[in-house]
């Protein structure tokens, strides 16, 4: 078979998959769902499900990485420096990555449990904005590990009760309030940094 047929097929098997199993997550938990549900409604057999996944998991890790990856992609072009003092604008870049699939990934951010994809996506920010606060900022390394944290974690528990909220307001709007409070924070930061001549000296 042409290559370029077998990846679109194969990118059209795995689209099926995921929107099966996005429609299941929609209605119940993860534990609660089997192999036999995802492959009846997508529409193949199990033995092609497991041509690519080992077992529903397995497919949960796939999906998180795809989406860390859109997280990233989003992300290529940001100035981190500028972002520290200006957090919306990865924010949007992040909320325009969710409105592409909102109700997906609201399903999975949500997820109860689901601690491995926040984990994922809170590193990737970290890793992606680390080295700019240490340039920025006059903090020792552990203080800027703790207010990536901070930042991040946070922002993505936000995400997670909006979606979990029966009367969203619009993602726009949260992703505005969020990135407020986290420049406020950073801001604060700053001025005691300059302040404080103690947070000046850097642990090598």
């Amino acid at each position: 078979m042409d290559r370029k047929k077998e990846d679109r097929r194969v990118a059209r098997t795995k689209r099926a998959i995921y929107s099966a199993f996005a429609q299941l997550l929609s209605e119940r938990d993860i534990d609660d769902i089997t192999i036999s549900d995802i492959v009846n409604i997508a529409d193949i057999n199990r033995k092609t499900f497991y041509n690519y996944y080992s077992g529903i998991y397995d497919l949960l890790n796939e999906i998180e990485d795809n989406i860390v990856r859109a997280f990233e992609a989003a992300l290529e072009e940001t100035d981190f420096r500028e972002a520290l003092g200006n957090p919306g604008i990865v924010f949007e870049k992040l909320t325009a990555v969710i409105n592409g699939n909102l109700d997906f990934y609201g399903h999975l951010i949500s997820m109860k449990d689901n601690a491995s994809l926040i984990t994922k996506v809170v590193d990737l920010l970290k890793a992606k904005t680390r080295e700019a606060v240490l340039i920025q900022l006059p903090v020792l390394e552990k203080d800027a590990d703790i207010i990536l944290d901070f930042v991040f974690s946070g922002m993505l528990s936000v995400y997670q009760s909006w979606f979990l909220s029966k009367q969203r307001p619009p993602i726009e709007s949260v992703s505005g309030t969020v990135s407020l409070l986290c420049a406020g924070g950073i801001n604060s930061v700053l001025n005691q940094a300059g302040a404080d001549p103690r947070l000046n000296t850097r642990e090598h």
